[in-house]
Parts: C-alpha cells; structure tokens; sequence
C-alpha cells in the first residue's frame, strides 16, 4: 500500500471530460460514488491495482468493457469489474448516463488508476 495516495471524503465530487462524480457514502474498506456520463462520453481504458468495482445502472444505457467483453446493461442493471481488469465504462446513447459506482479494496483513491487510453490527453 502507498500512504501517498489520497483517500476520498464524503461529498467529494469531480468535474472530467466525460462527466462527473460525487462521493455518497465512504466505510470500512467501501466508497459509494454517484457517476454522470454525458451523452457519447466515456471514461479512459482503465485498471486498478487495489480495487474492485460494481457498477449500477440508475438513469440510460451504459456500455461496459470489462476485460475482453463489452456488454450493455439498462436501468436496475450491475456489472461487476474485478481488481486488476481492465476495462472502460461508456455512454454511447443521445441521453445521458447516471449510474452508482461502488469502489471495494483496501485503499480507495483517485490516483488508483492506470490509463492505457483517453479520449481526453489524459495518459501520462
């Protein structure tokens, strides 16, 4: 574990490319996050070394690549991202994409994420 990483707080939101995020909920080891996909936006190609992930569909379509699959889940739908896959969440429809994110791991951070691709400039 890198005690560099900073942790997130409750109420805690972030303004991306692609959308927005805000921190719900943070417990033992569990951090809830309300997440918005502009129409057409997605997030990078991702992993993460200390976290797994469920996403939850609320409002709209999401497009789900998890490894070498790539699904479409809809409202009341999840999809479950393991530590260490790699994967890119996506809204490819007209409307917009709200979803929660529930983050699992020992150590919930931003700066757990490593990018292979971005639409936005944001490797490196």
């Amino acid at each position: 574990m890198q005690s560099s990483f900073q942790t997130y707080r409750v109420g805690e939101a972030g303004e991306r490319p692609w959308g927005q995020w805000r921190v719900l909920d943070i417990q033992p080891n569990v951090v809830v996050k309300k997440l918005y996909l502009n129409p057409h936006g997605r997030i990078s190609l991702q992993r993460h070394q200390y976290r797994s992930e469920r996403w939850i569909v609320i409002n709209g379509t999401a497009t789900v690549r998890c490894g070498d699959d790539v699904s479409q889940i809809g409202v009341g739908e999840s999809a479950s991202i393991p530590c260490g896959t790699i994967h890119r969440l996506s809204n490819e429809t007209a409307e917009p994409l709200c979803l929660i994110e529930i983050q699992l791991g020992e150590l919930l951070s931003e700066e757990d994420i490593e990018r292979f691709n971005d639409d936005y400039g944001r490797i490196g």
